[in-house]
């Protein structure tokens, strides 16, 4: 049985004060419901708290991540970060295509795939984000476009690489704007990608998990996270809120329970 991963990422909000006390409060909530047996949980603040939420979260089986990562080792990168900066800074996982890096930020299928090489080279766990627009969906290319995507990102890596990977479907029509993939719709995705992965080897399928990503809240998430091939969620806002996220983590153990 796969382990439930929850991973909050905090898009571009946080201030000092606020993550100290979200972190905290979280932390305390993880350790009295001792949830982390159940459940892995990593959080992806801004870049620029990472060092400070690395320190909170230190000696707890919570982990940090970032938001991105340059595909290039070092050099005259003005304002990128690198792999092993991200693992300098206590780092253990990073988000690799995530759609608003997509769609705002020019990262294509070639520079994501380039982006999760680095990223394992550097011995960080991508979690590679794939997932459609609405106009892909409605033109029911959804299986095509997440078929494309992973095939491109995992290509040039050999199965004990993609073995280290974490997927993240997430669809794009469904990411903060409130609306969410049933859970059979969902589902529906992540057995597919199960599939690709047993096409390359069943120990993949057996291993890799693949998260939900899309407006994921207290509400929904025990009946996304009940599905076979959900194995945990990709959460935005509701990570902002230390009581939601304790409940959708609660969830992602007791759909592992069940």
């Amino acid at each position: 049985m796969r382990k439930a991963l929850v991973a909050g990422n905090w898009k571009m909000n946080g201030r000092i004060a606020k993550n100290d006390e979200l972190v905290t409060t979280v932390l305390a909530g993880l350790a009295e419901q001792a949830l982390t047996e159940r459940v892995d949980v990593m959080v992806f603040p801004p870049s620029i708290y990472v060092g400070q939420v690395e320190s909170l979260v230190r000696g707890s089986n919570v982990s940090v991540g970032a938001q991105n990562l340059c595909e290039y080792k070092d050099g005259a990168y003005t304002g990128e970060l690198s792999a092993g900066m991200l693992v300098d800074s206590g780092c253990t996982a990073v988000l690799v295509g995530h759609s608003e890096r997509r769609a705002l930020f020019g990262d294509d299928d070639a520079r994501v795939a380039a982006k999760v090489k680095a990223a394992l080279d550097a011995g960080l766990t991508p979690v590679l984000c794939l997932g459609e627009s609405l106009e892909e969906r409605d033109a029911e290319k959804t299986l095509a476009v997440v078929t494309e995507q992973f095939e491109t990102a995992v290509d040039a890596l050999d199965v004990s690489e993609i073995a280290r990977i974490v997927l993240a479907y997430e669809p794009v029509w469904a990411i903060g704007t409130g609306r969410t993939a049933t859970p059979e719709q969902a589902q529906e995705v992540h057995a597919h990608l199960r599939g690709l992965l047993a096409s390359r080897s069943r120990e993949l399928a057996n291993k890799v998990r693949v998260l939900y990503g899309g407006s994921v809240n207290a509400d929904n998430a025990a009946a996304l996270f009940g599905q076979p091939d959900i194995d945990g969620g990709l959460i935005g806002g509701a990570s902002l809120k230390a009581k939601d996220f304790l409940t959708i983590c609660h969830a992602a153990g007791v759909g592992r329970d069940g």
